[in-house]
Order: C-alpha cells, then sequence, then structure tokens
C-alpha cells in the first residue's frame, strides 16, 4: 500500500486522532473558494504587485460573501507569483502552488491537527517568500508525516526547540501580517509532506509545473487533514 493510501485509511481508521489547523465550525462558518489561477480577470498584476490592494481585495470577498476563511491552492498553477523574483527562475518560473492557503485576519490562531514534534522552524524572510515558518514531525502508525505552516508571526518561532512534543489541537502559531509574512495578504499556508529531502525550516510550496506528478507523489492534499467542506 502507498504512503498515500496510509495516510487516508489512518485518518479514516481514527478520525478521533486528527485536529483542527484553525478554529473551524462546518454549521456555522462559511469558506470562499479563491481562484489565483490565470482565469482570475479581477486581479491586475498591479493589484498583487500592491500587498494593500492585494489585501483589501482579499477581505472584501470574504466580506461580501459572508465568509470566515478563503480557502484553496492546491495543486493550483497561479500567475501571482511572477510578483516575487524569488519564484522567477531563468529556465522555468515557479507557477505551481503545492499546499493549501487559509485566508483570514493576521493573529488568526493556528493549531496542530496532529500530535508529534517540532521538526524545524525558521524565519525565511524574504519578499514572496513564507516568512516565519514551523514544521511538524508526525508518526501516524509507522507512517512518516510532515506538517508546514508558513507566513506567521515571529512570536509564533521564537520559544521553540527542535524535539519540542506538540499536542493534537495544540496552538502554536498566529496568522502573520504582511510586514513579517513575505508581504502577502495575512495568511496561512498549510502543507503536507511524506519526505523532507534533507530540508530543515523550509520546504518549497512553490515548484514547477512540468514536476507535478513528482510533487504528487510526496505532497498529498491537505484537505485529508482540513476536512473542509
Amino acid at each position: 500500500m502507498d504512503k498515500h493510501a496510509l495516510l487516508s485509511n489512518y485518518i479514516q481508521s481514527y478520525p478521533e486522532r486528527v485536529g483542527i489547523v484553525v478554529d473551524y465550525n462546518p454549521q456555522t462558518d462559511r469558506l470562499f473558494q479563491f481562484d489565483f489561477s490565470a482565469s482570475n480577470t479581477e486581479l491586475s498584476p498591479e493589484d498583487i504587485l500592491d500587498t494593500q490592494r492585494f489585501s483589501a481585495w482579499v477581505n472584501s470577498k470574504l466580506s461580501e460573501n459572508n465568509c470566515r476563511y478563503g480557502i484553496g491552492g492546491y495543486m493550483e498553477h497561479r500567475t501571482l507569483y511572477a510578483r516575487s523574483e524569488l519564484f522567477n527562475t531563468e529556465d522555468e518560473p515557479r507557477r505551481l502552488h503545492l499546499g493549501v492557503d487559509i485566508w483570514a485576519d493576521a493573529g488568526t490562531p493556528v493549531y496542530a491537527p496532529l500530535k508529534g514534534i517540532v521538526h524545524s522552524f525558521q524565519n525565511n524572510n524574504n519578499f514572496g517568500d513564507y516568512g516565519p515558518t514551523i514544521i511538524l514531525q508526525h508518526d501516524l502508525d509507522g507512517l512518516t508525516l510532515y506538517t508546514l505552516y508558513g507566513h506567521l508571526n515571529r512570536e509564533s518561532i521564537v520559544e521553540l526547540t527542535v524535539g519540542k512534543p506538540i499536542a493534537k489541537d495544540e496552538q502554536i502559531a498566529v496568522f502573520g501580517n504582511q510586514e513579517v509574512n513575505g508581504h502577502w495578504p495575512p495568511h496561512l499556508h498549510f502543507q503536507l509532506m511524506f519526505d523532507m529531502e534533507g530540508k530543515r525550516g523550509d520546504y518549497p510550496g512553490v515548484g514547477y509545473y512540468s514536476e507535478r506528478e513528482n510533487y504528487l507523489q510526496n505532497i498529498p492534499d491537505p484537505n485529508l487533514i482540513l476536512r473542509f467542506e
């Protein structure tokens, strides 16, 4: 059985072992599905480059639709990464979003959905990058899974230590503001990985579209954990 099937079976067999990433009540909280592919013609390149205007657009969509969170992005081919030189490599620009984004106000609490330990953390302090980032390691009956939390506030990583035990549903962080989160509208980048490939404190959240099939082998759909409807 491959790792994707093992993860799915674990979640189905032990739903009580899977907690929350953000406070979310499916009975009362509405989610807005954002589309940041080329089909989104509402946002101009100028809007995306100006973080204040970009944030205002995100907030207006959530408010107009009475939604607590915006959601989306898993394996989405996004044009908006042209805003940062970080993704504009010479041979092929990085445009494939590998995790799920959860859009909400700065200060929104972030929780660990699974029991685990702190694998690594660091402040990826570049324009367009994660900013403060936490990576947890989980043992799911022998299956190793890593969860990544990007775009946090600085205080979220101040007192962390590698190997620190983390309980299910323990608050580990809050969303950062645009001054510290890589200059993005406030949101959480949440991503799953089976293999960290030797990396610590960082793992690409945006990849090459030409390598999509390879990413799919290592990066399962975060909604397996989020269970957003």
